[in-house]
């Protein structure tokens, strides 16, 4: 019986697949499916799916059309999907290789709904990441979504079949932060989530578009905050400090501007100081690298923040 069904939405991926197919075919567990869901690929992605299907029974391929990951999450993970725990992986990032293992053994424990690791940020090989994500020893809970939300990216968490279906799935209509809106309605729903301290997912970051991206992680972010306010949540001043911390260390490993990052921390201490410096190290670090991009040159300021 297969117990992972590995749902992997695809888009124009033909570069990177390849990297993200090999790390799953290589897991220690081998009692797995993966669906990639070709959401309408112009370049030959399409081929390197029919490529490693011939390769591998357990690789197979879905499709949808130009409506983005959620739509094909959803049309894997509520209908298709046999596996009794999906698996999400986007088609640009990497598992290690005791990932599905560790899931296993997570996942014995019945009242455990879902699962999350650490990851770690690269952008041309997993062996130049030099940043991990922390994973805290309680439970996920929707007031640490609405500040660092600690699971990162979807690549980086695991749900029950029926605990998914439960939630009925993604917002289809929101393009950024839908992840964070169904977590939030995955865990106010009564769902348990729980952290695995342990390496899981390597996360490749983009150069692309960073101030459109990051307008619009926040307008997203307003909406999973309507969600949140339906369960009785609100963040306060301290997790929106959190935020802006969060989104100053993304525009650093992002690169595009001198001043995004700083903008983004000062606002964030003007919010909560308390909450932006609640991880000392955390916070003097995001601000004093912010103050350092502002004088690098934009080149040394990526290869410095990048990861």
């Amino acid at each position: 019986m297969t117990l992972f069904s590995v749902i992997i939405p695809c888009f124009n991926a033909q570069e990177s697949l390849p990297q993200t197919l090999d790390a799953i075919r290589a897991q220690t567990y081998t009692c797995w499916e993966a669906i990639c869901v070709d959401d309408g690929s112009t370049d030959a992605t399409r081929a390197v799916i029919e490529r490693y299907a011939a390769m591998d029974s357990r690789i197979t391929i879905g499709s949808t059309t130009g409506h983005g990951p959620s739509c094909a999450r959803n049309s894997i993970g509520l209908s298709w999907a046999v596996g009794d725990v999906l698996a999400f992986c986007d088609a640009d990032d990497i598992w290690t290789p005791e990932k599905l293992a560790q899931l296993k053994a997570e996942f014995s424990d019945t009242t455990v709904d879902a699962i999350y690791g650490q990851i770690a940020f690269f952008q041309d090989t997993p062996t130049d990441s030099r940043t991990r994500s922390t994973v805290p020893d309680i439970d996920l809970t929707i007031p640490m979504l609405l500040a660092e939300n600690p699971v990162c990216t979807m690549s980086n968490l695991a749900v029950r079949a029926g605990a998914f279906r439960d939630t009925g799935g993604f917002d289809e209509k929101m393009v950024h932060n839908e992840d964070l809106d169904w977590m939030i309605r995955l865990v106010g729903g009564g769902a348990r989530v729980v952290g695995v301290d342990a390496l899981q997912t390597y996360y490749r970051t983009s150069l692309n578009g960073l101030s459109s991206d990051l307008i619009a992680m926040q307008l997203g972010r307003h909406a999973a905050i309507r969600t949140a306010l339906s369960f009785g949540h609100t963040p306060d001043d301290a997790a929106n400090a959190v935020y802006y911390r969060y989104l100053a260390r993304r525009a650093l490993r992002l690169g595009e501007s001198r001043v995004h990052a700083l903008n983004l921390a000062l606002l964030g201490i003007l919010t909560s100081p308390a909450g932006f410096f609640n991880s000392p190290k955390r916070g003097v670090l995001t601000l004093g690298a912010a103050l350092c991009a502002t004088f690098f040159p934009p080149a040394l300021s990526r290869a410095l923040f990048a990861q």
